[in-house]
């Protein structure tokens, strides 16, 4: 029977392992992130991480493409894959915090390769995200400053969002705390106006009811309700970031209290915010007017009357940019830092500075966004596109990953003999659950190569996560794929000079 002991000599934690005579020593204090994010962090980064710009400008386009009724379907559709795989997240983070989060338990509980395409994915996503938001950001700042560069602007965001991650991982928490408080506030208010106005409380039209849904031309479903399934990739995009908390979990402060707790509140904030945004867009707007380029906040707030309204909600917008590129910056650099601990990444991207931030993993999202930001001159009407599209795809195939990993991290549990009751956290619905996200996540992807636009995102997206797998199974069977043990992940974790003994 394997044991380790966990101790400290100088400043390196060093992990023994011990079976029958055999002793193998290894340094796992180096290089190691710091338990720097708290719960008010952790919360607010599941929610500002998922509250983005989709949410405030591709409403409106999805509103025209599916109407009332095929809006709120899509966004309640996709609510409930977000909740399974969430909470199959949470168990899996809680039992087992670590930076490579989702990731490590593919390489754990399905194998190294699958992992590897897994993390590479998911990279590749939230590091585009990064460039796509600072682009965004530059072309906001026009709204005040018409005459300057957008190039400028986003060198200085660009800036602005690396610096934040270089601090600290406090300094990051802290950041996205502040962004996501400004978001909850505005949606709060957009729902505050929105019950206003469908009353006639507000708005000096009346009260508009369920008008738009049951008056409307057309319907509730003007264009087929297959057009919903369409929409429901667009409400994929917008929920992008709430599996962030379980990445977090590798610096959060006692996660096996803290973990639970994110989850378990993330999901009732993010059912109002979406599922309650998306229902007053689709009652206070008619689908026809619809629109990517006017936010539907905008439209509603015009309406009642608010002096500057457009101002106001483009700062609100301004901030939700920034938060998204903060928090893919945070993400993607945790991501390829894990998997350069496990061999899937050169070694260069393990290190971190005295503060615990993993500065070479950061250079080189920074630099995958930059990329991103240059195809915007390069043809903004094409490759830009297909980048949008690329990400979010990808992220579904990391949602498969939590699910399929949950499936079998549960069956190893049962089968080491592990007593399911001493899980501080248990998915609800298990294996159900986990068997409906994934299926979910599949039927969208499939959805995607009926659909004129969206097929570009099938065609590039799908085959990178094929071609990262065999690349994986390639390196695997070289024996160049490794993942820690749990025991390792475990001590890994640790901070202090405590000993851990485990059997």
């Amino acid at each position: 029977m394997a044991k380790f002991l966990l101790y400290k000599r100088g400043v390196i934690n060093i992990l023994i392992f011990q079976e029958d005579n055999r002793m193998e020593e290894k340094q796992v204090g180096q290089g190691q992130l710091k338990r720097n994010l708290k719960q008010r962090h952790l919360t607010m980064i599941a929610i500002g991480g998922s509250i983005g710009t989709a949410l405030f400008l591709s409403t409106g386009y999805a509103l025209n493409q599916a109407g009332p009724g095929g809006l709120v379907a899509a966004y309640l559709f996709v609510a409930v894959m977000i909740y399974f795989i969430i909470m199959s997240l949470g168990e899996m983070a809680t039992y087992l915090p670590c930076a490579g989060s989702f990731q490590t338990y593919s390489s754990l509980y399905v194998s190294p390769s699958f992992g590897f395409s897994i993390g590479w994915c998911y990279w590749f996503s939230w590091a585009v995200v990064v460039g796509i938001e600072v682009v965004a950001s530059a072309l906001i700042m026009k709204y005040w400053f018409p005459d300057v560069p957008s190039w400028i602007w986003s060198i200085i965001f660009v800036v602005i969002v690396l610096g934040l991650n270089l601090m600290s991982a406090k300094a990051y928490g802290e950041a996205e705390f502040w962004f996501a408080s400004i978001k909850v506030i505005a949606v709060v208010s957009f729902l505050i106006v929105g019950i206003g106005m469908m009353t006639g409380v507000m708005g000096g039209e009346g009260p508009i009811g369920f008008s738009n849904f049951v008056g409307s031309e057309g319907g509730l479903f003007p264009k087929g309700i297959s057009a919903a399934l369409v929409v429901s990739f667009t409400a994929v995009f917008c929920y992008l970031g709430t599996e962030i908390v379980g990445i977090a979990a590798g610096e959060g402060e006692n996660p096996e209290k803290t973990i639970p707790k994110a989850v378990k509140t993330v999901f009732v904030r993010i059912a109002i915010f979406y599922i309650g945004s998306t229902f007053m867009v689709a009652a206070l707007i008619p689908w026809q007017e619809g629109t990517v380029e006017i936010s539907p906040f905008t439209l509603v707030f015009s309406k009642i009357g608010i002096p500057a309204a457009a101002t106001l909600m483009n700062f609100v917008v301004l901030t939700s940019t920034l938060s998204c590129a903060n928090a893919g910056l945070y993400a993607s650099s945790r991501m390829v830092f894990a998997m350069a601990k496990e061999g899937k990444a050169p070694k260069i991207f393990a290190n971190v500075n005295k503060r615990g931030v993993p500065v070479p993993a950061l250079i080189l999202t920074g630099c995958m966004g930059g990329a991103a930001f240059l195809s915007k001159f390069i043809s903004p009407d094409k490759v830009y596109v297909l980048l949008v599209s690329a990400s979010a795809i990808t992220v579904l195939f990391a949602w498969i990953g939590i699910c399929v990993s949950h499936i079998n991290f549960r069956k190893q549990l049962v089968k080491r003999g592990f007593d399911l009751t001493n899980l501080k956290f248990k998915a609800p619905f298990y294996p159900v659950g986990s068997y409906i996200a994934a299926i979910l996540c599949i039927i969208v992807i499939i959805a995607q190569f009926f659909d004129d636009t969206a097929r570009l995102t099938a065609v590039l997206g799908v085959p990178m996560f094929f071609i990262l797998w065999i690349v994986g199974k390639y390196k695997e069977k070289k024996g160049t794929l490794w993942v820690p043990s749990e025991e390792s992940i475990r001590a890994q974790s640790i901070s202090g000079d405590r000993l851990e003994k485990s059997a």
